[in-house]
């Protein structure tokens, strides 16, 4: 059975969005540092939680996404969940 993946295509748009990011900032190299270097505020960040639990039907755990400091970790925090959603 295949799920979806969120892919940091899906969260550049998604920051781009709820965020008003950027595109410039939204590189491929920002994968590893933290949304508070990119300039990402607290609301900001809420923002995009709840624009992809929305999206993605899923519900993201408040400790878990505070300690996603970077798109990389919350790629792989929304990865876990879509696949434990289907497990």
């Amino acid at each position: 059975m295949t799920h979806p993946t969120f892919t940091f295509e899906d969260l550049k748009d998604i920051l781009r969005e709820g965020a008003g990011a950027d595109p410039e900032t939204l590189k491929q190299t920002i994968l590893d540092a933290t949304f508070t270097d990119l300039g990402f505020e607290s609301l900001a960040l809420l923002e995009t939680l709840g624009r992809i639990e929305r999206q993605y039907d899923i519900a993201l755990d408040d400790a878990a996404f505070t300690g996603a400091s970077t798109p990389r970790a919350l790629i792989t925090l929304v990865n876990e969940q879509l696949n434990a959603a289907v497990a």
